[in-house]
């Protein structure tokens, strides 16, 4: 094992990592590790397909490395995950509501500004 592929923990686990199934081939990445924080449990991950957000439930992920995560899911699963039940998450870049103007000021005040709905 080199140090790319080193096993790691959830609490690890960054966004962006690719996500495969059984066999290898790569399917998403990983946006938002899941946990439920009340009793400290690893409950899954979100990710990004080309087909949108999804949800892989923590018994379907198999092993956690630095550099991937292979879940038990073959390409047929893999390509019917279910969207996320919780709330849409929203992203912003803080670059977007950049300036002096009266309207930049009231979009920060306001929460306005640049936010917007990821998909």
């Amino acid at each position: 094992m080199n140090d790319e592929s080193q096993p790691i923990a959830y609490t690890a686990l960054q966004p962006g990592t690719p996500v495969q199934t059984s066999d290898g081939h790569a399917f998403g990445s990983v946006e938002t590790v899941l946990v439920v924080e009340e009793v400290s449990v690893f409950d899954g991950i979100v990710i990004r397909t080309g087909d949108g957000i999804r949800f892989v439930d923590a018994d379907n992920v198999g092993a956690i490395f630095t550099s991937h995560v292979v879940t038990t899911l073959s390409a047929e699963e893999a390509a019917n995950l279910p969207l996320p039940d919780q709330d849409p998450t929203y992203g912003v870049d803080a670059t977007d509501d950049v300036g002096n103007s009266l309207a930049d000021r009231f979009g920060r005040m306001f929460g306005r500004g640049k936010w917007k709905r990821e998909k």
